[in-house]
């Protein structure tokens, strides 16, 4: 029962965090934009209330007309919305969806088989709790002391970017692939949420408890906020990225899978300030942002060129009948002693059937065999969570059965 009750709570813990994901992600890109295509107010009125940009919009059929007031507006409307709870939900499923799916079993997702005695699954939590409380002090320490100095946006972004390197190497050589790479992409989740907590929320909360109190509003609460979502939005395209890697073994099941993550992340955050300056340039306001954009995709390029796969031999289109196994083939019974040992815990008649892919009986292996193959050989990818689980040699083991005919026979 207990697989199957953590098996429904990552089925509703995904979904919500996939949802509020959206929202989030949504309202800050659309903020970004809105914020690259104000231009000044056209109209006396509202240059005279202290707005600082309009614009006019089409959508639904209805026309919009957004206007962002230079630190104030001159009276504070009874009703305001707040963006955060997009932000704390999607962290806070994002964290139940981690601690279900790899802190609950982490002898199996965070402890290193290559390596299973360097340390306890109990080390293994907390040093990947360690990761993002610790990125986030680092990061947050940075953006303080250089922030806002001489070119600080360069010099932090220069600094965010070594950490982030030496994290990746750090994740990568401490837990294996899968785990490393969405530990870093909850890392980088951890602290856009927590600038939403500490910094935009508070000082916009601030801002309005001075204009109701009547009090001088402080230019630089708005400025803090601002430099922090525009972090957060070059955090963004890395995150989701890493989010979604553990799809894909042959990203994370290789000796330099820690340049793969850096080299990804950063095309990410290339292509995601292409589309942050387009829209000024659209105005006139900076040159076109196409290096950006042509930086990210060559660098894209040169992964899926760095990672792809050397030729194949030929392997048996279908699986020979187990009434004849081919000559010379692999005996059905080393294969499925690893099958045993590695699968059935997921893949099984009597337990959990995953993909509803049973590999505990014979019958049931000779439905799957290539799948079996494309999961195991060629995507490395099984199993599940772990797949460095699963030794060189045996993963050869099931290579050379499938191509010599996959029998199932005794």
């Amino acid at each position: 029962m207990e697989g199957y009750i953590l098996d429904w709570a990552n089925l509703l813990l995904r979904w919500l965090h996939v949802i509020t994901a959206i929202a989030w992600v949504g309202s800050s890109f659309y903020f970004v934009f809105l914020d690259s295509s104000l231009t000044p107010p056209e109209d006396e009125d509202l240059r005279k209330q202290g707005v600082s940009g309009e614009l006019w919009a089409v959508h639904g059929g209805g026309f919009y007309h957004p206007v962002k007031f230079n630190v104030s507006p001159p009276k504070l409307p009874d009703h305001l919305h707040w963006f955060y709870w997009e932000s704390y939900t999607t962290w806070l499923s994002g964290f139940a969806l981690l601690t279900v799916s790899y802190l609950w079993n982490a002898n199996i997702y965070l402890v290193n088989p290559a390596d299973p005695n360097a340390m306890s699954a109990p080390l293994a939590v907390f040093t990947a709790l360690s990761f993002l409380a610790v990125f986030w002090l680092l990061y947050d320490g940075i953006c303080r002391v250089f922030g806002f100095k001489k070119h600080g946006d360069a010099i932090v972004g220069a600094m965010v970017l070594v950490l982030v390197c030496i994290a990746a190497y750090l994740a990568c050589h401490i837990f294996p692939g899968q785990a490393a790479f969405l530990l870093m992409g909850a890392m980088l989740a951890t602290s856009m949420s927590a600038n939403v907590f500490f910094w935009i929320i508070p000082g916009q909360r601030t801002v309005v408890r001075a204009l109701k109190n009547g009090d001088p509003v402080d230019p630089v609460y708005g400025k803090r906020g601002k430099q922090r979502s525009v972090h957060n939005t070059y955090f963004t395209l890395p995150v989701l990225f890493a989010m979604l890697s553990n799809h894909y073994g042959w990203l994370y099941n290789q000796k330099y899978n820690w340049l793969v993550l850096i080299g990804m992340m950063f095309a990410g955050a290339a292509i995601r300030q292409f589309f942050v300056l387009r829209h000024g340039h659209k105005l006139g306001r900076n040159k076109h942002p196409w290096p950006y954009a042509l930086i990210g995709v060559l660098v894209i390029l040169g992964v899926i060129a760095w990672l792809r796969p050397g030729p194949q031999p030929v392997v048996a289109a279908t699986p020979a009948p187990a009434s004849q196994p081919a000559a010379g083939a692999v005996p059905y019974g080393e294969v499925a002693k690893v099958f045993a040992q590695h699968c059935v815990l997921c893949h099984s008649a009597t337990g959990l059937a995953q993909k509803n892919v049973k590999l505990d009986s014979p019958q049931e292996v000779a439905q799957h065999t290539q799948q079996i193959y494309q999961q195991v050989v060629v995507l490395r990818k099984m199993p599940f969570g772990n797949p460095e689980g699963l030794s060189a040699e045996e993963r050869d083991l099931v290579k050379r059965w499938f191509e010599s005919g996959a029998s199932t026979a005794p």
